[in-house]
Parts: structure tokens; C-alpha cells; sequence
């Protein structure tokens, strides 16, 4: 009877403390975003210059998938400029598909863009082909993708957003 007392504390105490939870898990407890990982990229920017999604590991990333051809994302490109310019917590990619869905080729794409103002902070990224357009479901011009720091693809929508919304989105994100 005596070995029974403590068990009977025990479990008593432990239906007490659980009891005072409130069922939430403790903030930030190994705690990850929402969704599944975003595909890995390996992209040339205009220079010629390879960029990874791997480079951006532990940080927050906006990419904005666009189309040169497309009223709608020209006329956000200088709001994306000054987005691109700011002191974030996330980085500003955006990525066109030459050759892929009406867009120009390449050099017609190079040489077209030197031409575009208010785009001096804008970080293109060249998919040829669209392959990374498939894989990240975009269907109209312009999407959005906001990556968390942990790799997840965490949301994806297609239309314009002020960069207002964007930061708030990103408000939301890890």
C-alpha cells in the first residue's frame, strides 16, 4: 500500500499540471513554416552570374515571377525597385522565362531590360525554359512566392501586391 501512495501522487500531480495547459505548443519550440520545401533553383542573373536557393539559406525570400510582355508587372516594376532597394527582412528576387510562354530570348531580354527604368535594385533571374516557373505552379503574371527561412515554399499567389502587403505577409513568416 505504501509503494501505491507516490504512484498515486504522481499521477495525480502530472493530471493537475496538464490540466493548466492551455493545448498551445511553446512559441518558436523547434517550430517551422507551414507548407512544403521550395524547389531548389540554380539561375543565371543577367551578368551571367549562378545563383542558388541554397545561398539564401536561413533567410526569408520574396520572388516574383514575371513576364516582359505583361501590362500588369511593368507597372509594379518600380514599386518592386523600391521593395528591392529597402532594409528587409527578406530578399527580392525576381525571376522571367526567356524563350518560355511568349517571353524574348535571352539577349532580346538583356537588351530590353538595360532599357527599362527604375529597376537599378531588381535582381532578375533567367529560367530557360520555365522549368522553376512549372515547379513552382505559376500560372499568370505576375506570382508571388514567399519562401520562409527554414526552405518552405509558403505561399504562392498570382496578381500584383503593394509592397505594404508583401511586408505583412512576410510579417506572418519565419
Amino acid at each position: 500500500m505504501k509503494a501505491i501512495a507516490p504512484l498515486v501522487f504522481l499521477m495525480s500531480l502530472l493530471l493537475i499540471l496538464s490540466a493548466c495547459s492551455n493545448g498551445q505548443p511553446l512559441a518558436n519550440a523547434g517550430q517551422s513554416n507551414p507548407g512544403k520545401p521550395a524547389p531548389a533553383f540554380e539561375l543565371t542573373d543577367l551578368e551571367g552570374n549562378l545563383h542558388n536557393l541554397s545561398e539564401y539559406a536561413g533567410q526569408k525570400v520574396y520572388v516574383k515571377f514575371w513576364a516582359s510582355w505583361c501590362s500588369i508587372c511593368l507597372a509594379g516594376m518600380e514599386e518592386l525597385n523600391t521593395l528591392a532597394g529597402e532594409d528587409n527582412d527578406f530578399v527580392v528576387l525576381s525571376i522571367v522565362s526567356p524563350s518560355s510562354n511568349a517571353e524574348k530570348d535571352s539577349a532580346s531580354f538583356k537588351k530590353w531590360f538595360e532599357g527599362v527604368e527604375n529597376t537599378e535594385n531588381i535582381q532578375v533571374l533567367l529560367d530557360e525554359g520555365g522549368t522553376f516557373f512549372d515547379e513552382y505552379g505559376v500560372l499568370a503574371y505576375p506570382t508571388s512566392a514567399y519562401i520562409g527561412s527554414d526552405g518552405t515554399l509558403v505561399k504562392s499567389s498570382p496578381g500584383h501586391f503593394s509592397n505594404a502587403e508583401i511586408k505583412e505577409t512576410f510579417e506572418s513568416i519565419q
